[in-house]
C-alpha cells in the first residue's frame, strides 16, 4: 500500500472548517494510500514537518492556503530528496489551486488530484529563498500578509478588500532601480514589481494566457504607477488583456533576473501571500525544476510542456 501524509493547517480559509478527518482516510484508502494527518499549530510548522516526513513517503498533500503551500515547497526543497507534493486548497485566495482547477469542495479537489498525473515544476527563487508561484512588492500589496486572520476567517476574501479600503489614503510610493536580465543592464523607476510563475496572480486568473510551469522560466512585470487612477486603470486592463501586453508594464521572461534598489523599500516582498523581510537592496531570482506535483489531469495539458 502506498503511503501519504497530509499536512493540515486547521486555521485557513473561512469555509474549509472539517468537522472529522475520516473523509480524507476513507478517500485515500480507495486510492490505495495508507494515510496520516499531521495538524499546524503555529507559523512555520509545515516546513518543519515535511522535513522530518520518512522517505518512504509517497505522496504529501498541503492542506491549506498559499502560504501553506510554500512553507511545505520551502521545507521540502531542504530535504536530500523532495517528495512529491499535491496542494489542496483550504485557504482565502488559492491562487495556485485555483490555477489548477481546483475550486470545488475539498473532497472533489482531493480526488481530482488522486486521479491526477505528477509532473516536473519550476522552482523559483528569491535570495535562494524558494516561492511556489509569485513574489511581488509595492504598495496595497501588503494585504496579502497584513489583513489580520481574525478578519480572513470571518469574510474570507472579502477580508482583504476591507483591510485594502482602509489604506487607499496612503501615497504610490516609486522606486529607483537598477536590474540585469539575461546579462543586460537597465535603470527605470516602478511602482510595482511582479516575479511569478503562475497563471493567476491575487485572485485574478489568466493573468498571462501562456504559461508553462515546466520551461525553466519565469515572468517579470516591472509598472510604473504614479497616481491610484493609473492603478485602477492597470487592475481593469488585467481582466482584459495579457499583462505583457498593457501599456505602461515593462516585461520579461527570464530564467535569471537580479534587481538592485538605489534606496531601501518602503514596503517587504510578498511571496506566495506571506512577508519576506530581508535586510538588503538587492536580490536575485533564479528557477530550478528540482521538485514533483501531483496535479489534475487537465492542467497537466494546459500549464506543462507534456
Amino acid at each position: 500500500m502506498k503511503k501519504c501524509v497530509i499536512i493540515l493547517n486547521p486555521e485557513s480559509g473561512k469555509k474549509h472548517k472539517i468537522k472529522t478527518y475520516e473523509e480524507f482516510y476513507d478517500t485515500l484508502r480507495k486510492y490505495g494510500y495508507e494515510t496520516e494527518i499531521i495538524l499546524t499549530k503555529a507559523k512555520g510548522d509545515a516546513e518543519k514537518i515535511i522535513q522530518g516526513i520518512d522517505k518512504s513517503i509517497d505522496l504529501v498533500i498541503s492542506g491549506g492556503g498559499d502560504g501553506t503551500l510554500n512553507e511545505i515547497v520551502s521545507g521540502n526543497l531542504q530535504r536530500e530528496k523532495p517528495l512529491t507534493i499535491a496542494p489542496l486548497p483550504m485557504g482565502s485566495t488559492n491562487d495556485v489551486g485555483n490555477m489548477y482547477g481546483l475550486n470545488r469542495s475539498v473532497f472533489e479537489n482531493l480526488e481530482i488530484l488522486l486521479k491526477g498525473k505528477q509532473k516536473k515544476v519550476d522552482v523559483c527563487y528569491i535570495n535562494k529563498a524558494p516561492f511556489a508561484y509569485v513574489a511581488c512588492l509595492g504598495d496595497y500589496i501588503d494585504m496579502a500578509y497584513a489583513t489580520p486572520r481574525s478578519l480572513k476567517k470571518k469574510y474570507g476574501k472579502i477580508a482583504y478588500i476591507l483591510y485594502g479600503i482602509g489604506q487607499l489614503r496612503n501615497k504610490i510610493h516609486q522606486y529607483k532601480l537598477k536590474y540585469t536580465i539575461d546579462g543586460k543592464s537597465h535603470e527605470g523607476t516602478y511602482s510595482f514589481i511582479f516575479i511569478s510563475n503562475s497563471s493567476r496572480i491575487a485572485g485574478q486568473p489568466d493573468v498571462y494566457y501562456d504559461v508553462k510551469l515546466d520551461d525553466n522560466m519565469f515572468e517579470v512585470a516591472l509598472a510604473n504607477v504614479k497616481n491610484k487612477a493609473e492603478m485602477l486603470r492597470l487592475l481593469v486592463l488585467t481582466s482584459t488583456m495579457d499583462v505583457k501586453d498593457i501599456p505602461g508594464i515593462t516585461y520579461y521572461q527570464t530564467n535569471n533576473f537580479e534587481i538592485e534598489f538605489i534606496d531601501k523599500p518602503k514596503t517587504s516582498w510578498c511571496i506566495d501571500g506571506e512577508e519576506y523581510k530581508i535586510n538588503t537592496n538587492k536580490f536575485v531570482f533564479h528557477v530550478e525544476q528540482n521538485m514533483k506535483m501531483q496535479v489534475p489531469k487537465e492542467s497537466a495539458k494546459t500549464l506543462f510542456d507534456e
